[in-house]
């Protein structure tokens, strides 16, 4: 089966979900943070989704996995700062749980599809 677009990888569209709730779970942060933490987790939130997408438009494997492993960096930078976030308390540790397992989901897919194009194309 082949794909129209990076949307229908279920992986863009997870981590497009991710990028949504890591939006909401910095609202609740103070406001001092708006321009340190908060700010921060954003970008690399909405990293993820964009390296997928990038590149996946670029229609080359080398690029595409290099743009895959962006995301997965991105990724590990957002668990860094979620645990940061985390351990200051800056939202209900609910908040939190629900945040780390969309991360978590993420994370493995990424992890996954980085491994099957370096072996399947080694």
């Amino acid at each position: 089966m082949s794909l129209n677009s990076y949307k229908e990888l279920i992986v863009w569209q997870k981590s497009f979900e991710l990028a949504v709730e890591i939006f909401r779970l910095t609202q609740l942060f103070p406001k001092s943070e708006l321009y340190g933490l908060t700010s921060q987790m954003r970008r690399a939130a909405f990293a993820i989704p964009s390296n997928i997408a990038e590149g996946y438009a670029r229609g080359h494997r080398a690029e595409y996995l290099q743009f895959l492993t962006i995301a997965f960096s991105s990724g590990a930078e957002l668990e860094t700062q979620l645990l940061l976030a985390k351990t200051l308390k800056l939202a209900s540790q609910d908040k939190f749980a629900k945040t780390e397992g969309f991360l978590d989901e993420v994370m493995k897919m990424l992890n996954g599809l980085i491994g099957k194009l370096k072996s399947k194309y080694s």
